[in-house]
């Protein structure tokens, strides 16, 4: 069998309001999610090896764990014996920096999942894909759609059909953010605000009176990141800027592919060091 290619694309948080801490030290959180432009390449096929084999290249490939998202998944699917005698060699090129808040590692679970239910290699409902998805990562689940999504505080994803047009500049600085430290220094909750699957979320004037409230606890420990977000936010013609995840990258808004491009050439010039790319909403 020849290996099949999937796109593992990034997810952006356009918006996330930590709602409380639970007496699990997990978070109940409501965000607003989007994807961009760029990807994970993986390629994936049937393997007759007695295990799974799963090899990471690319520039942001170093450090990544032995257990890891996707071998979790396989692990998971095997256990509840939705994957029955089958082993798989998959190799996946890391576009999509670590610790940076865009969702590499959950998305290549959730694209490696999406696979294997449209190849009809297993066969499960869409509830139960879910689900999986969920035991594997809290983000995992968003990945099983590319749409404009939201979060809800009791953890379930609403999807929207509507298309939002921005060309974003994100950039990473050379700090890595550990997603557990910054929830645990979480001190200051929201209310709720997402109640329904609105359109008016995903509003240029909505979205720019947004924020995340990961931000504060980011900026706090990190005040190269803050610095960081005047910086990018004083750009010309830029509409919005916000942290994605918990950090470390920072994505800012532009109505144009002009004024993008022209941002990212004055960005450069200020940061010649920090990794950063040009891009587009989905």
């Amino acid at each position: 069998m020849n290996f099949e290619k999937v796109n593992s694309w990034a997810k952006v948080n356009l918006s996330l309001n930590v709602i409380k801490r639970l007496s699990n030290k997990y978070h109940n959180i409501e965000s607003l999610i989007t994807f961009i432009k760029i990807y994970d390449e993986i390629k994936i096929k049937i393997s007759n090896e007695r295990e799974h084999k799963i090899y990471f290249t690319g520039k942001f490939s170093k450090g990544i764990p032995k257990n890891n998202t996707i071998l979790k998944l396989l692990n998971l699917l095997e256990k509840k014996k939705i994957i029955k005698n089958k082993k798989f060699e998959i190799k996946i090129k890391k576009n999509i920096p670590q610790k940076s808040g865009m969702g590499g590692g959950s998305m290549n679970a959730a694209s490696v999942l999406k696979y294997l239910i449209k190849k009809k290699i297993i066969t499960i409902s869409n509830k139960k894909a879910i689900e999986m998805a969920y035991k594997v990562g809290s983000d995992v689940a968003l990945g099983l759609e590319r749409k404009n999504s939201i979060l809800f505080k009791n953890g379930k994803v609403g999807r929207l059909e509507n298309k939002i047009n921005f060309h974003v500049l994100i950039v990473k600085p050379n700090i890595d953010c550990s997603t557990k430290d910054i929830y645990a220094n979480v001190r200051k909750y929201s209310k709720p605000l997402y109640n329904n699957k609105s359109k008016r979320f995903f509003e240029k004037s909505y979205l720019a009176q947004s924020g995340n409230d990961l931000e504060n606890v980011v900026f706090k420990k990190y005040p190269k990141i803050k610095n960081l977000k005047y910086f990018i936010s004083n750009l010309p013609n830029i509409l919005f800027t916000r942290m994605t995840g918990s950090g470390s990258a920072l994505v800012a808004y532009f109505k144009s592919k002009k004024s993008v491009n022209y941002a990212a050439k004055v960005f450069k010039r200020k940061y010649k060091n920090y990794w950063y790319i040009v891009s587009k909403t989905i």
